[in-house]
């Protein structure tokens, strides 16, 4: 039985993935910021022997190393990463306070480096393991007013690609998936202060969006559910564009 242990989990795209991997009868390791989120998660899914979830501040590494531990205490492997949490802020390189800025590269990118870096130990041990980045389309230059988000996804890209390069010696394989524009949690409240509601969202994004419409918390979860089965066992380095044609 596999265990997949997932940086986030507790809802949008992150609750999807877990929700396919029960169905595959995987273990799931996931976290959050929200103890009674998680529990509640735990409840709706009735598999409290496969779930463990873990209460955690991602600006703190002794929690990020505590994450760890505890999934190997419950599930005794860990055979896949997925690398979904993440924030959001608007704030342009004009704009940007030292604060958010801080923020953005803790939660985004300081926190999977280390996470990974006690994984990638661990995997290395095993020979096998599959890592799976939440990338976006800002990966490439961004919004203008995304500077920060934009500069911790291509940053993350070339953490997968240099993950692939290195360390496919020990079966270890580090995939990137770019998350076009979704209706997440995040994307609607961060719309909602800006006086936009969801079906304006929507709207809007389908008449910019090649495809014609927004991606829905469905979307990226095969592809991620692909890349952590033995059907990839060959796939690394790779990344897969799930954005509608959305290239920014």
């Amino acid at each position: 039985m596999k265990t997949v242990m997932i940086l986030g989990g507790a809802k949008g795209v992150g609750k999807e993935i877990l929700r396919s991997c029960l169905t595959k009868g995987y273990n799931v390791a996931f976290s959050g910021r929200n103890t009674d989120e998680g529990n509640e998660v735990i409840k709706s899914f009735g598999s409290e022997g496969n779930l463990y979830f873990h209460k955690i501040d991602l600006n703190s590494i002794v929690e990020i190393k505590n994450f760890y531990k505890q999934t190997l205490e419950h599930f005794g492997t860990i055979d896949a990463l997925v690398l979904y949490a993440g924030i959001t802020p608007v704030s342009s390189i004009i704009d940007t306070e030292e604060n958010v800025y801080d923020s953005v590269f803790n939660i985004n990118l300081k926190a999977p480096f280390f996470l990974l870096q006690y994984v990638l130990k661990y995997m290395m041990e095993q020979k096998f393991g599959s890592i799976i980045f939440f990338g976006s389309a800002h990966m490439d230059y961004g919004e203008i007013d995304r500077a920060p988000y934009a500069l911790t996804k291509g940053a993350l890209y070339t953490l997968s690609n240099h993950i692939a390069h290195h360390y496919a010696k020990f079966g270890i394989r580090s995939n990137y998936i770019v998350m076009g524009w979704t209706n997440t949690e995040g994307e609607v409240e961060l719309r909602s202060k800006e006086g936009m509601s969801e079906e304006e969202l929507i709207k809007k994004a389908s008449n910019i969006l090649p495809m014609g419409r927004m991606l829905n918390r469905f979307d990226p979860v095969p592809a991620v559910m692909h890349l952590i089965s033995d059907d990839s066992a060959m796939t690394t380095g790779s990344i897969i564009r799930v954005t509608g044609g959305e290239y920014i």
